[in-house]
C-alpha cells in the first residue's frame, strides 16, 4: 500500500540552528500517527514542511505518491485539496460565522454557492456534535470546546485523505479534551484518512494514535505502536512520557 505521506531525509535550519536533521517518517491510509517531543524539537516545522507552508532545505515530501516539492502551482493546489488541518487553538476567523468558518474551503477555494455551502457545513457540524443552532453565531460566542469542534468540522468538510492535528486538546479541560479525542478517532475512521498529530498531551496521544513517534534533535528516535509507548525501552521516550526532569533530555529554562 502506498503511504499517504512520506517524508524522507528532511533538513531545516532556522536562525542557524538545525531544527530537522534527516527526519524520515511515513503514514499509511487509515492510520493515525502521533508525533511527540519537547518544545522546539521540530514538530511544527515537520508539519509546515509537509503541507508546503515551509520548504525544507533538503529531503523529499511525497503526498499520495506525488513528489510534492516538485509539483507546479496547479499540481500543488491539487495535492493540497487532499489535506485537512486542525490548527492549534482552532484558528477560527472572528469576522465569520461558525458555518462560514466551517465552509471556508467550499466558499473561497471551491466556489460552492453559499446556500449549498451552508447546508454542507451544517451537515458536518452535526457529525462533530455541534448543533445547527450555532451556525450563525461568531466564534467568540462559543466555548473553547465548541470552537475546537467547529475547527474539526472545517478540517474534514472536504473529506481529506490526509489530516493534520496541531495540539488538538491544548487549552481544554480533561473532559472536553477526551470528547475531542473521541471525535478525532471517529472522524479519521469514518473518512479512512491518514492522520498526523503533534501533541504534548500523552493521554490524547495514547487515545488517538495507532503509532507514536518521538522527535529529538531533529530526528525520529523511536516509533512504535501506541500501546508500547509506556514500555518503549528508550530512555528519551521514557523520560518524556513520565514528564520527569531527570534523564537524558535536559530542560531548557
Amino acid at each position: 500500500m502506498t503511504a499517504m505521506l512520506e517524508l524522507a531525509g528532511l533538513e531545516k535550519t532556522l536562525n542557524r540552528r538545525k531544527v530537522l536533521d534527516g527526519l524520515t517518517l511515513d503514514v499509511a491510509p487509515g492510520k493515525s500517527l502521533v508525533i511527540i517531543g519537547g518544545s522546539g524539537v521540530g514538530k511544527s516545522v515537520t508539519i509546515k514542511s509537509a503541507i508546503g507552508i515551509m520548504r525544507p532545505d533538503a529531503g523529499s515530501v511525497r503526498i499520495d505518491g506525488e513528489d510534492f516539492l516538485a509539483l507546479d502551482r496547479v499540481g500543488r493546489e491539487r495535492a493540497v485539496r487532499k489535506i485537512g488541518m486542525l490548527f492549534q487553538g482552532g484558528a477560527l476567523f472572528d469576522s465569520l460565522t461558525i458555518w462560514e468558518n466551517v465552509a471556508f474551503r467550499l466558499l473561497y477555494a471551491d466556489s460552492v454557492p453559499r446556500k449549498e455551502a451552508r447546508e454542507r457545513a451544517v451537515e458536518v457540524m452535526r457529525k462533530v456534535r455541534l448543533a445547527p443552532d450555532f451556525a450563525n453565531l461568531r466564534p467568540v460566542e462559543l466555548s473553547g470546546g465548541m470552537q475546537k469542534r467547529a475547527a474539526l468540522a472545517r478540517a474534514i468538510i472536504g473529506a481529506p485523505k490526509l489530516i493534520f492535528f496541531d495540539e488538538p486538546t491544548t487549552g481544554l479541560d480533561p473532559i472536553t479534551a477526551d470528547a475531542i479525542n473521541d471525535l478525532i478517532v471517529e472522524m479519521v475512521k469514518e473518512l479512512g484518512s491518514a492522520a498526523v498529530s503533534i501533541t504534548h498531551d500523552m493521554a490524547s496521544a495514547r487515545k488517538i494514535a495507532d503509532e507514536i513517534a518521538m522527535i529529538y534533535q531533529g530526528k525520529i528516535i523511536w516509533r512504535g505502536p501506541a500501546r508500547d509507548v509506556d514500555a518503549s525501552g528508550n530512555a528519551y521516550v521514557d523520560q518524556f512520557v513520565r514528564g520527569s526532569a531527570d534523564g537524558p533530555i535536559q530542560a531548557v529554562v
